[in-house]
């Protein structure tokens, strides 16, 4: 049972150990450069609904670094599919095709919790206060699943670098920027704050800032927005590994 799963979840784990530091490098690297350019830079004396900026920032810089780590896998997989024919191995293997999608978003997940535990380090040496409780974990969880499956999606439907490239610059790059990692989306333009309605990112965000801060009010219906997109993203992903065995 699951032996599908585990196989390549257990293939993208041994590979990931050789490049383990250089990934750790990249996690910690992007959201230091945020940390001082935003939360000592512009945002030294700015408060934020009542508390520090620092605060605020820290949540969404985790938010945003798992999302990239969570979602590159995206850039494995098609590297596995252009260039050493793994995934067709896949395809040919006796194993069901959710299984592959489920292998893949474990590692996605494994993937996204390592800039986690840097943001973890940070907030002790900044000295901010995060609750890293068991509603964060689930949120952080969901918030992760539903980035990997995009990973995986997005490979799937790209037929060369490039093409990943433009998804990357017109989705991500404006995702990270606009759903409230940086600054709060009911502060923002309202034609900002329809385009942030879209972006998933903007509801993971929210939700896992609120299990973070300590006293801060969770809103529960946000669970049910993110397990609804999750089982979205899941049904478009068995859906499109059919077409592409086909």
């Amino acid at each position: 049972m699951l032996h599908g799963v585990r196989g390549i979840y257990l293939r993208e784990v041994l590979i990931l150990r050789h490049k383990l530091l250089k990934t750790m490098l990249a996690s910690a690297v992007s959201p230091a450069l945020f940390l001082l350019a935003f939360g000592y830079g512009v945002g030294r004396s700015v408060q934020v609904a009542g508390s520090d900026y620092l605060s605020f920032l820290l949540p969404g810089l985790l938010t945003m670094t798992s999302m990239n780590q969570a979602y590159g896998i995206a850039t494995e997989i098609n590297i596995s599919r252009f260039y050493f024919k793994v995934f067709e191995e896949y395809l040919l293997a006796p194993i069901k095709r959710w299984e592959i999608i489920l292998g893949e978003t474990c590692y996605g997940i494994t993937k996204g919790f390592i800039p986690v535990l840097i943001i973890g380090l940070y907030s002790l040496l900044t000295g901010v206060s995060l609750n890293f409780g068991p509603l964060f974990l689930l949120s952080l969880l969901l918030h992760l699943t539903i980035f990997a499956l995009f990973g995986f999606i997005a490979a799937m439907i790209v037929k060369n670098h490039a093409d990943q490239a433009t998804i990357n610059a017109f989705l991500i790059t404006p995702m990270m920027f606009l759903s409230g990692t940086f600054f709060p989306v009911e502060k923002m333009p309202l034609a900002i704050r329809v385009v942030a309605s879209i972006f998933p990112l903007t509801y993971s965000t929210q939700l896992i800032r609120a299990t973070l801060t300590p006293g801060a009010e969770v809103n529960y219906w946000l669970f049910a927005v993110l397990l609804l997109i999750l089982g979205i993203l899941f049904m478009i992903a068995k859906r499109i590994v059919t077409k592409v065995e086909i």
